[in-house]
């Protein structure tokens, strides 16, 4: 009894402290570098992306749309034929093919900047006229003329 207490008095165990685990380094440092760089990685890409111009193919787009609509060619009006004398004039593939190619163009500018919204509004009511075959619909024929005036307008 005398040998565990001078044991106990001195400070020295006979069994090692297992319930103690070394101190392990905080990652602290480590997280608040981390997110100061994801901070500012994500700062500099938004102001790059900010400074592409993120519109800036929308005119391009715009005038590539009426230069397809162009290539459309000549689109019937039968507005002014009596109900018995409407034919529906056959269409080439490629004529649909531009069509739609001006339609999604337009579309493309007009998703990219307001501006040309009109201009997409006009090519879709077109190309509803076209893939219809309605070419007697005066809707359809006022909005080939409005998109023409907006094409020479860019």
């Amino acid at each position: 009894m005398q040998t565990a207490q001078s044991e106990s008095q001195s400070g020295s165990k006979s069994e090692p402290d297992s319930d103690r685990q070394p101190a392990l380094p905080s990652r602290r440092p480590q997280v608040v570098t981390a997110l100061a760089g994801f901070v500012i990685g994500a700062g500099v890409i938004g102001m790059l992306w900010a400074l592409s111009g993120v519109n800036a193919g929308a005119l391009e787009d715009a005038q590539d749309a009426c230069h397809a609509l162009a290539r459309v060619g000549t689109i019937p009006d039968t507005t002014d034929s009596a109900p018995g004398e409407q034919t529906v004039p056959l269409l080439a593939p490629e004529v649909l093919h531009r069509m739609t190619a001006a339609r999604e163009l337009s579309a493309a500018a007009a998703a990219a900047n307001d501006t040309y919204k009109p201009l997409a509004e006009h090519i879709d009511g077109v190309s509803r006229m076209v893939f219809s075959l309605h070419f007697n619909e005066i809707a359809g024929q006022r909005h080939l003329a409005r998109a023409e005036q907006l094409c020479t307008q860019l």
